[in-house]
């Protein structure tokens, strides 16, 4: 294969250090795959791919696999599309639940979130920051009209639980004279997004900026990384209300510098009072930080991501 165009770009050190890197992604409908093929198109050499899902014919019309992949596990359908973009690279493939997994985490150099469920997020987030690990973290608002997308460092900033308290309930003050909220019209009661994304371009433009994160974050230590403004980009696919009283233009997006929470129950002081390990925390003290229903034994649908 050619990777002439991206060593001009990026450098042959670089390119051979991305071909290094594990990155573990988690959840594999249209966003997650979306991501897969995308890093392994910019040089990315091992992957870890976690999902429980089959594939079927309905996810054909949003989806990076398509008709030969019916009845096969996601993992796998997208694993061939891998090795066909980037044939010497390194997929290893789990047909399960991350819950099931979370042993596997502390092998990803960088993390990426593709579930809908806030119960998975929340674990994967634990495990994150018990081994330092960096997650990337993406959610589509109902009938495609938006997006956000986020990157938790282990070492600073807010964890996942801190994050998701502010952006899933639509409160958070990212400005510096306090007078902007967010104000989100999808967001359900239980603090999560509605599940109906609309067409799978929508999808693939917050999946798009999910992938760009976690390579920026690969190439920190070198000439190509990028300071990004914030931790949180809010994308607009149709005119959206992203902050009360404002409309945000189709194409257009919004940076927000969510806080920590120093009284998280994960990362904050009150978690480190109580319990010497974020994975003692329950998820139901998680849930009661953001009014966050957990579903434990319904199977979450990644495909409608």
């Amino acid at each position: 294969m050619n990777w002439d165009r991206i060593e001009r770009l990026l450098g042959k050190d670089v390119l051979n250090y991305l071909h290094t890197q594990t990155v573990g992604i988690i959840g594999l409908g249209s966003g997650g795959s979306f991501v897969a093929v995308s890093l392994a198109m910019s040089g990315i050499g091992r992957f870890i791919l976690v999902d429980d899902d089959i594939f079927d014919a309905a996810n054909v019309v949003r989806h990076t696999a398509d008709l030969r992949d019916v009845g096969r596990p996601k993992v796998e359908a997208v694993a061939d599309l891998i090795r066909q973009r980037n044939a010497r690279a390194e997929v290893r493939t789990i047909t399960g639940r991350i819950e099931d997994h979370l042993d596997l985490l502390p092998e990803m150099d960088l993390v990426v979130a593709g579930v809908d469920g806030e119960g998975p997020k929340y674990k994967i987030n634990e495990v994150c920051l018990e081994h330092g690990r960096t997650a990337v973290y993406a959610g589509v608002y109902e009938r495609g009209e938006g997006g956000d997308v986020c990157i938790i460092y282990p070492e600073e900033g807010p964890c996942y639980a801190c994050w998701a308290e502010h952006l899933r309930e639509g409160l958070v003050d990212p400005g510096p004279d306090g007078e902007e909220e967010l104000d989100y019209g999808m967001i359900g009661p239980d603090g999560t997004l509605a599940a109906e994304p609309g067409l799978w371009l929508h999808v693939v433009r917050i999946a798009a900026t999910q992938a760009d994160f976690a390579l920026n974050r690969l190439l920190v230590d070198t000439d190509a990384h990028r300071e990004l403004p914030a931790n949180t980009v809010i994308l607009a696919n149709t005119p959206l209300e992203i902050y009360e009283g404002r409309i945000t233009p189709p194409y257009g997006a919004e940076w927000v510098s969510v806080p920590r929470n120093p009284d998280c129950l994960v990362c904050g002081h009150r978690h480190q009072s109580v319990t010497e390990s974020p994975a003692q925390v329950s998820l139901d003290d998680l849930a009661s930080l953001g009014n966050i229903t957990f579903e434990s034994d319904e199977h979450q649908d990644e495909s409608e991501k």
